[in-house]
């Protein structure tokens, strides 16, 4: 029986697991079952113009079920983990409101998260020129001068970051700088923070051998599909490899290539390598989240017998 408290809370439905293992396929069907949308949480689907890469719901899909935050801002731009926050959780009332049980799908785990966890983010975003002159520290004396500044100012978030991680030093000491107090007093406000959601969370699972098989399939059928192509035209309309949304897995890669620094064997191997890694991490990722059910894909499972496991799980707190 569910206590009167977790009553108020908005139920989210929750489907995640590693690239390729299926989830899209898998959301859109339980999204139609449950005539709701998808909450898509994916850092690369974020992006206009990246499509073929990023396996973005094609444009049936798309007017099958309406998949929220993609396509949100242009491969020039940055988008964090607290835009996404902010986003998913007007979606998330908004589909609510609507009479529609929420149904978040992504392989982004730091995005779920942020979203379930409620992270705190500090009130001031990237400030570019502040940015700028950071970095131009490490490139005259050097990376280690600017975590030895981090030690100085925020000692509890030096022991956290590694000493070569350059982007979440540059963050800790921005924070530092535009809001007077440690990065580290985010994460205590966020254990203080109760979170306005019920999740219902399932991640998806299938033995190594095959999932990386199906990695291996993917990348092929983008490159057939025309992945190069894409990369192609986004460096027409003058993108390269500083714009955020071309430092993505496959994108680099492809840049490289028609760069001429490395040769289309290595290139599309690469990427196969780079996302078997990912594939990895997400599953590490997610097997040291609490709460969550694994339904483990096999050749004896079901595809139905699968969306039918969850609609059923979810019957009683869909609207």
């Amino acid at each position: 029986m569910i206590s009167g408290r977790l009553k108020d809370k908005i139920p989210l439905l929750i489907l995640a697991g590693p690239t390729a293992v299926g989830k899209s396929a898998l959301a859109l069907e339980i999204a139609r079952r449950l005539n709701t949308d998808i909450i898509t949480a994916d850092s690369a689907q974020v992006y206009r113009g990246l499509d073929i890469g990023t396996a973005k719901p094609s444009p049936l899909e798309q007017r099958l079920v309406r998949h929220h935050l993609i396509d949100l801002v242009d491969p020039d731009q940055a988008f964090s983990v607290a835009d996404y926050q902010k986003a998913a959780d007007d979606a998330i009332h908004a589909m609510w409101q609507a009479n529609k049980l929420p149904l978040m799908a992504g392989g982004t785990g730091l995005y779920i998260k942020a979203v379930t966890d409620r992270f705190a983010f500090g009130e001031k975003g990237p400030d570019p020129g502040l940015r700028a002159a950071l970095e131009e520290i490490i490139e005259t004396a050097g990376l280690e001068e600017l975590y030895n500044r981090l030690k100085k100012v925020d000692p509890r978030a030096a022991e956290k970051i590694h000493p070569h991680d350059r982007k979440r030093i540059i963050r800790a000491l921005e924070v530092h700088s535009l809001e007077g107090r440690p990065i580290s007093e985010q994460e205590i406000r966020t254990g203080q923070r109760e979170s306005p959601y019920r999740p219902v969370f399932y991640a998806l699972s299938m033995d190594r051998e095959t999932l990386y098989k199906r990695i291996e399939e993917r990348v092929d059928r983008m490159i057939e599909l025309g992945f190069l192509e894409e990369v192609r035209n986004l460096t027409r309309k003058s993108y390269d490899q500083y714009s955020p949304g071309l430092q993505i897995l496959g994108y680099r890669q492809l840049l490289d290539y028609l760069r001429g620094e490395t040769g289309w064997y290595q290139t599309v191997s690469e990427i196969k390598k780079q996302t078997r890694n990912l594939a990895k991490r997400q599953l590490t990722w997610f097997r040291r989240e609490k709460g969550l059910e694994w339904i483990e894909i096999d050749h004896m499972s079901s595809f139905q017998d699968i969306v039918e496991i969850i609609c059923k799980k979810v019957k009683d707190i869909t609207p």
